[in-house]
């Protein structure tokens, strides 16, 4: 089976191909960058023939990034995505796409599960909405897969408040699951290699790391890492871009364990190995012209 992973420069790109390539599955990038000035009308060269199966790997996990720059978040969650499915449509090839827990608005008292309707309470959110209605209406065979939250993402968080402060405003009240970059990578890879076997499993899956936990006590954790400076401080507080943070954003993760045999592995086993990819990937992203 030829795999088409489209990707960026981040790491959750690097690390699914790397993994991919060490299966027997044919495996070719499509980089996509400077994704503002894409013409996507161009999608039909950049896509070989023979592929089965396109995998977006492009992570949107960022509301604060959404809000800042609606446009590109219109165009990355929405626009790309449903190009790509245009496109498989008319060649018979699948396309698994990521989603994420932001397409809720965390209003449900206990967590989520995949037959959940979307009810986004953010941009991010509301295109991936978006984007998942529109799936489902033009390729029968699609995977979504919607994420909890970013591990490294609030690394980051952390580290760049660190850099100019001791203390960091984090709100106890926001309850989700984080998930790595490489366990995310090992689950995508699994469906990837159900589907080469002939699984015909399509539809709307869901996974995180297990164990929910607050925004508060994930930056406790973090700033628990060596690498993150001493004497850090984590207050439970709402700062301005934690407004978008959805109060629930658990989810039951049962249907992708019974179907394809992935288990949640817990995300506090990869919290050194997340700040390590972070350092290497070196925060480049988005900055070569679309090639394939």
């Amino acid at each position: 089976m030829h795999v088409l992973v489209v990707h960026d420069y981040g790491p959750l790109g690097r690390v699914l191909l790397e993994r991919l390539r060490n299966t027997s599955l044919h495996v070719s990038p499509l980089l996509i960058s400077e994704l503002e000035t894409a013409d996507l009308s161009a999608l039909e060269g950049w896509v070989p023939d023979d592929t089965d199966l396109i995998v977006n790997a492009l992570w949107l996990a960022d509301p604060e990034s959404a809000e800042k720059n609606p446009e590109l978040a219109h165009k990355a969650s929405f626009s790309l995505p449903v190009a790509l499915a245009e496109h498989a449509c008319e060649h018979n090839i699948a396309l698994l796409q990521l989603s994420s827990s932001y397409v809720f608005d965390g209003r449900k008292q206990s967590a989520y599960i995949a037959s959940n309707p979307g009810q986004p309470c953010n941009e991010l959110g509301n295109w991936q909405w978006e984007c998942e209605q529109a799936l489902r209406t033009l390729l029968p065979r699609h995977i979504i897969l919607r994420t909890g939250w970013s591990l490294g993402r609030f690394v980051r968080k952390v580290q760049s408040v660190a850099a100019g402060s001791d203390t960091i405003k984090l709100p106890g009240k926001c309850r989700g699951q984080p998930v790595t970059v490489s366990d995310l990578a090992r689950v995508i890879t699994a469906i990837v290699q159900q589907i080469d076997c002939g699984a015909e499993v399509w539809g709307t899956y869901q996974y995180a790391g297990a164990e929910d936990i607050s925004l508060y006590e994930l930056g406790l954790a973090i700033t628990g890492l060596r690498g993150i400076p001493d004497g850090i401080r984590v207050v439970d507080e709402t700062p301005v871009w934690a407004t978008l943070e959805p109060a629930n954003a658990t989810m039951i993760c049962t249907k992708i364990r019974n179907t394809f045999g992935v288990k949640q592995l817990p995300w506090r086993s990869g919290l050194a190995e997340e700040l390590e990819l972070l350092s290497l990937n070196g925060g480049k992203e988005l900055t070569d012209e679309p090639t394939s």
